[in-house]
């Protein structure tokens, strides 16, 4: 990252607010004001232009110091049997921070996207997958079947930065890249090639998505089949994607878990990721999971490192306890087994905590609004904005750096959580 110091002008500034980890923003900073200048998105400008509107953390509405907000916190955490530490949306170091405190204080973790990630954890845990990167799909991809979501409308820098990129290393031209969707059409233009090739859309509901993509394995394996369509899909258009499929030199199956969002979803992604083995045996194939929310991915990571398990951890026990289920924030509040909720969110104003009548404490964005105050309130920086920092981003192999951009009295995630643990 680079800035020239007389106009604050950043080029080649990464996002921390999607998972593809953006790093050619060009951004202006004005005092506290923050400006994107070039390759903004519906995903990064709104979140980046954000004004700080709060400086001063709260005890029960009133503005305090940050020591008295920090002994405040401490004082709830201490008093707690089973805290529950959620939200967790920070960079590396603030989730270190979280799971330092979790431990210490016999805490439930719970990331506030992992319903949706569960959906690929229970099938890397039942049967495993073969992935890609996104340095894999640039380079080499000729094939890529987008199935079951909108993804320019998720991820709308994908194509720009991945599929239509002037230079490839293995593609002599990308604009001759096939892109089929499976399941929703595409919203925009984004998926059309240069050459004003359109994607190719076999729509169908979500409902009638699982039985598509098995008939689709199926095809692959060439299984006899005696039907005319599946679920509005002819199969002779089925038939067509998987010889695609088949001979294609490097084909991509892209899908977002948090976009199926239907009943044992996870067993469509398990077909997936079955099928992409499958079609392995002919030729070369790769999956593509797409994610990367309020810092969902970072918190996996960090989480896998520390604890083996990437949410939904107990620490209670003095060990790490993982379950899926029991632990869920949703879980944990509804049978009233946690008794005070810590919620950690520097990334999105409106990811606030869930309503509960419990004595809460927020870590949390600038700007935040609360149906109900929380007994503490710290607001904190963002990480990639405020302070510097490290986030994963969507294909896991990367831990982008996230630079300063400007000067606030906002202390940072870690800094906050770190002093509560120390006040303990």
């Amino acid at each position: 990252m680079t800035e020239t110091s007389s106009s604050g002008l950043f080029t080649e500034v990464p996002s921390p607010f999607c998972g593809l980890g953006t790093d050619d923003l060009k951004i202006q900073a004005d005092g506290t004001e923050i400006k994107v200048v070039e390759n903004g998105c519906a995903v990064n400008t709104p979140a980046f232009e954000m004004p700080v509107t709060d400086i001063k953390p709260r005890v029960s509405g009133k503005k305090v110091s940050l020591k008295n907000a920090v002994a405040k916190a401490a004082e709830i955490m201490a008093d707690s049997q089973l805290p529950l530490v959620a939200g967790l949306a920070t960079d590396v170091e603030g989730m270190r921070a979280s799971l330092s405190l979790a431990d210490k204080t016999g805490a439930v973790i719970d990331q506030m996207n992992f319903n949706k990630a569960l959906r690929n954890f229970l099938v890397v845990h039942d049967s495993g997958w073969m992935n890609t990167t996104l340095a894999e799909v640039k380079n080499r991809a000729d094939l890529l079947v987008v199935v079951g979501f909108d993804l320019e409308t998720l991820f709308p820098r994908f194509y720009d930065r991945f599929v239509w990129n002037a230079d490839s290393m293995h593609l002599k031209n990308t604009a001759s890249r096939k892109i089929v969707y499976l399941g929703k059409a595409p919203s925009g233009k984004a998926s059309t090639s240069p050459n004003g090739d359109s994607p190719k859309v076999l729509p169908c509901s979500n409902e009638a998505l699982p039985e598509v993509v098995a008939v689709l394995r199926a095809l692959i394996d060439d299984k006899p089949l005696v039907v005319d369509d599946v679920g509005g899909i002819k199969m002779s258009d089925l038939q067509e994607l998987a010889e695609q499929l088949k001979h294609a030199n490097y084909g991509v199956v892209t899908w977002a878990a948090g976009a199926l969002d239907y009943s044992q979803a996870e067993l469509t992604v398990q077909t997936i990721c079955e099928m992409v083995k499958d079609l392995n045996q002919h030729t070369r194939c790769s999956g593509l999971p797409l994610a990367g929310k309020e810092g969902d991915l970072t918190a996996y990571q960090v989480s896998c490192w520390q604890t083996g398990y990437p949410s939904r951890v107990n620490f209670s026990a003095g060990f790490p306890d993982y379950d899926p289920y029991l632990n869920s924030a949703e879980s944990r509040l509804a049978d009233g087994s946690a008794d005070v909720l810590l919620w950690v969110s520097a990334f999105n104003t409106d990811r606030v905590p869930p309503l509960v009548d419990l004595p809460t404490v927020v870590v949390g964005r600038s700007g935040m609004k609360f149906e109900k105050e929380p007994d503490v309130f710290i607001p904190v920086g963002i990480p990639g904005i405020d302070h510097s920092g490290h986030a994963y981003r969507t294909d896991n192999v990367v831990a982008v750096r996230l630079s300063k951009l400007r000067d606030t009295a906002l202390p940072s995630t870690a800094d906050v959580l770190k002093a509560i643990e120390q006040a303990l």
